[in-house]
């Protein structure tokens, strides 16, 4: 085994520290914070426990809770209850505190973030007569909580209590503990963790769990009864959201929102991440901005020039513009699916994008922000080209695999200059390409540095930019920008109007973003009052991280460089990844659900929309997983939203003849109307500042107060009491269908299909959406008394466990592929051995030989691994064995004879 750790990282501490004490043999080495040591991850993790069976732990509580179970002490469950509660509640909080203390010397309010986790752990440890958490003796537990609170409570002068001191000081006494803190901050406290926590966003926490839901929001008695005379007044004569009518174009007055989202690459399928990334969050921001009046535009489109679109061409026999024609279409569908309500989505391979694109090239080349520049290429003599990073493949000079990419290996996820390859090869036509020199032109990045800080800071200190926006953002600034080459030897994409420079085309980076314009611009031949109007128009760009420093580093400078008074983005909303399962998605591998196939599963889009949005990753990455998508479905969909919404419709049909009863209110009824518009502003102020998980949580709190407040009055029991009862029946009813009428309008952004379908059922008036968003927000009685509602019926379906494990294996790639192939090899050996000497062999099946190539690919470098290692030579021999029945499974699939040739007879 390896563990690997970075200095400088607290998450470490905990690994080396339990290293220590169990004594498990494991061979250390340390890593730089850029070093990625995890194949199927696309960022740098540490701590990362290497397993004999060449499997990683890269969770530090895993890695923990693994070595004390390899040593004989296995986790009971009430260490794994304090690991779930450092996760959950503790991680967080110490995170935000160190951003606090180290970064921004905020040490009072660091303190006030830690003291409802450290009182909570003072309140633990008062009702133990043991010295640790669990026991006389110390866990795995007592080590992970110290080292969490190394960092903070080494620092005597940071408060906390009486017993939480006592306990930190006992696991603190250890020599194991206190060396591996040392080696890992060695000695200089929070300071040392500084680059680590300028590269890790601080975490959004939720609001803290409380046992009682009515201690989220103190109310006073003015409040209350605030909230209940607003509800009072109704909808009055309010007006109607106004409809859309195209062209959209800037107003004077009104508020001008501008929504991007970063344009999809045509070569491919979009899979669940890339959706939840741009489009879909995208579409929820700018849905809630319709509902609130904003007068708003919201385009998006396929990038469809550079070396990607080539290359699958070639795979498929098509031309470049066939290729993109196709994917575009696919696209279109695919978000029309999502109900992704674009104003206008367009493409990149038009003629707007060829004029606007020149012309911001000619006003930087005019304005002496180009650079010439000679650089090193690949280019094949067969193929009569330079080779882009894509058509070249070879030796990894890092990790030595074999097909790496001339701008990155897949293996060791290290970024490459394709003349580093060693033995590299023409993908088109396999020969040796050579080293060329070829003449390219570069924006002059530094000659801008200055003006891009000057509106950085103001952008950001303005405007709504996630944090991993913000701090990637500045990593490329503090590291100091460098000239970027803007052309490519290519054939497919917008040509270089310059005579020297004839033969190329623009590099995707520069060329794709000026998409946004020209896409406006096949939208209305007005589109520049919407670019070149940054006094009226206020732009949000959302994407995920890797595309953060093309908007706001890369394209800025080429507007601020055609000084042509452009639009620049006000609010970058980036998304960290979504990760399918354990993994990550594959569309050739048949690993993760892409949007072709979510049609397919048989769950509405909206279901989708809700779980996508509801993990969406903020903060850090997530994971799609198909069994936390069913407990999704069923507790907050069906029992608390869909649930609270078709009895309190059901209550009416059944119990009033479909008619909203009359509301006497008392005060419980005024103070779930108050609640209800306390989360009503909390969704609003959240939206506002484009928090979109957290304000998909109001909404679920909204229903949850609605079900708490219905089971408590029992109207289906007072209905058929006396007078009294059933007037107070009437009133809980009448209120619920109300609250039910509130989550059509809030659920719209989010689920559009099944927003609609409420407000059809319950005959909600055009106007309640628009008058209970307007402003803060107002919770209004929007179906007064004698509102007749229409058919209800339930809004959501079970999904089944077989249904789920069915969906599960379908989408997991390799078990289903692994016993496809196991059948069809079986199928080869058997014909291959009733084939007689001299017999003609099976023709070769193309889908089993590809499978059977990457599984000896994969066994390979498996058995290499563990032979460096020095794994036990019997754990060895049985992956070698596994190696070479592969291999003797793909040899029959290529057709091709497995027995040993018959021997000649030796000479005498």
């Amino acid at each position: 085994m390896k563990l690997y750790i970075s200095e400088g990282n607290p998450h470490c501490i905990k690994a080396l520290a339990v290293l220590e004490l169990t004594g498990v043999k494991c061979d250390i080495e340390v890593i730089s914070h850029e070093e990625n040591v995890v194949p199927h991850l696309s960022r740098p993790v540490s701590p990362v426990l290497l397993l004999p069976s060449g499997q990683h732990l890269f969770s530090s509580n895993s890695i923990c809770q693994y070595l004390y179970d390899v040593s004989g002490q296995a986790s009971t469950d009430a260490t794994n209850q304090w690991l779930e509660w450092e996760a959950t509640h503790l991680q967080p909080a110490v995170l935000q505190s160190l951003h606090m203390v180290a970064l921004q010397g905020k040490r009072v309010e660091a303190a006030a973030v830690m003291k409802e986790p450290l009182n909570w752990l003072e309140q633990s440890l008062s009702k133990r007569s043991t010295a640790f958490l669990t026991a006389e003796v110390m866990s795995v537990a007592d080590v992970i909580l110290w080292a969490a609170l190394f960092p903070l409570l080494s620092d005597s002068s940071f408060e906390a209590g009486e017993l939480v001191r006592g306990w930190f000081g006992r696991v603190d006494s250890l020599s194991a503990c206190r060396a591996a803190a040392h080696r890992i901050l060695q000695g200089n406290g929070v300071e040392a963790l500084k680059t680590f926590l300028q590269k890790h966003a601080a975490p959004l926490r939720d609001a803290p769990a409380t046992a009682d839901a009515e201690d989220e929001c103190v109310m006073s008695a003015e409040e209350i009864e605030g909230a209940a005379q607003v509800w009072a007044e109704g909808l009055k004569a309010r007006s109607a959201a106004i409809e859309r009518k195209h062209p959209i174009l800037p107003q004077e007055g009104k508020r001008n929102v501008l929504i991007t989202s970063a344009l999809p690459y045509v070569n491919n399928v979009p899979h669940l991440g890339n959706i939840i990334g741009c489009v879909l969050s995208a579409d929820v921001f700018a849905r809630y901005g319709r509902l609130r009046g904003w007068n708003l535009l919201y385009i998006c489109g396929t990038d469809e020039y550079g070396t990607a679109t080539e290359n699958k061409a070639r795979e498929e026999g098509l031309t470049p513009q066939e290729i993109c024609d196709k994917y575009h279409t696919i696209h279109a569908s695919i978000y029309q699916w999502f109900q992704i309500d674009f104003d206008f989505f367009g493409r990149t391979t038009t003629e707007r994008q060829t004029e606007i694109a020149q012309d911001i090239f000619w006003r930087l080349h005019e304005r002496g922000f180009l650079l010439e520049d000679t650089v090193e290429q690949l280019r094949c003599e067969s193929c009569q080209r330079f080779l882009a990073d894509r058509f070249v493949e070879g030796v990894c000079p890092h990790c030595q695999y074999p097909e790496a990419r001339g701008d990155q290996c897949d293996k060791c996820g290290r970024l490459i200059n394709a003349v580093e390859l060693r033995n590299p090869q023409c993908k088109v036509c396999k020969e040796t390409p050579v080293i060329r020199s070829s003449k390219h032109l570069f924006l002059d990045l530094p000659k801008l540095e200055g003006e891009l800080e000057e509106w950085l800071e103001k952008s950001i200190g303005s405007g709504d930019w996630t944090p991993n926006a913000r701090h990637i953002t500045r990593s490329w600034l503090r590291d100091g920008l460098k000239p970027r080459c803007i052309t490519r030897d290519l054939r497919w994409g917008t040509p270089v109007p310059h005579e020297d420079f004839k033969e190329k085309v623009f590099y995707v980076w520069f060329d794709a973003p000026i998409g946004y314009l020209s896409i406006t611009a096949n939208y209305t031949d007005q589109w520049e009052k919407w670019w070149k109007n940054p006094q009226q128009v206020e732009l949000y760009n959302f994407m995920a991280k890797d595309n953060v420093p093309f908007h706001s580093v890369v394209f800025p400078c080429s507007l601020l460089g055609a000084q042509d008074n452009y639009t620049l983005v006000n609010n970058l909303i980036a998304t960290e990844y979504l990760n399918y399962e354990d993994t990550k998605f594959s569309k050739s591998r048949g690993v993760g659900v892409f949007g072709d196939m979510a049609k397919d599963t048989g769950i509405p889009s909206d279901v989708w929309r809700f779980y996508l949005l509801f993990l969406r990753p903020e903060a850090q990455d997530s994971a799609f997983s198909w069994a936390d998508m069913a407990i999704k479905n069923n507790s907050e969909l069906l029992n608390n939203l869909g649930n609270f919404i078709n009895r309190a419709g059901m209550f009416v049909s059944k119990f009033f003849d479909g008619c909203v009863p009359e509301m006497l209110l008392n005060e419980d009824d005024k103070r779930l109307i108050a609640q209800v518009c306390w989360e009503l502003k909390q969704y609003i102020s959240l939206l506002d500042k484009v928090r979109i998980r957290d304000a998909l949580k109001c909404i679920l709190n909204i229903s949850r107060h609605g079900n708490q407040y219905m089971q408590v009055n029992e109207p289906w029991k007072k209905i058929k009491g006396g007078d009294h009862d059933r007037e107070r029946a009437g009133t809980v009813t009448g209120v619920c269908v109300n609250v039910a009428c509130l989550l059509s309008t809030v659920l719209e952004p989010y689920m559009p299909t099944v927003s609609h379908t409420i407000r059809v059922q319950l005959q909600a008036p055009p106007t309640c959406a628009s008058a209970q968003l307007q402003g803060p927000g107002s919770f209004v009685c929007s179906l007064p008394a004698g509102h007749r509602i229409g058919t209800v019926s339930p809004l959501f379906q079970k999904l089944e466990n077989e249904q789920i494990e069915a969906l599960r294996k379908r989408f997991g790639g390799q078990q289903p592929e692994e016993e496809c192939v196991e059948a069809k090899s079986q199928s080869f050996s058997s014909a291959a051995a009733d084939t007689k000497p001299g017999a003609p062999l099976l023709t070769p099946d193309p889908e089993t030989v590809t499978h059977l190539t990457t599984q000896v690919a994969e066994q390979g470098d498996k058995v290499r691994a563990l032979k460096a290692q020095k794994v036990d030579k019997s754990v060895i021999g049985e992956e070698v064995a596994k190696l070479l029945e592969l291999k003797k499974r793909l040899s029959l699939a290529e057709g091709k004879n497995t027995e040993p040739a018959a021997q000649k007879p030796k000479k005498k």
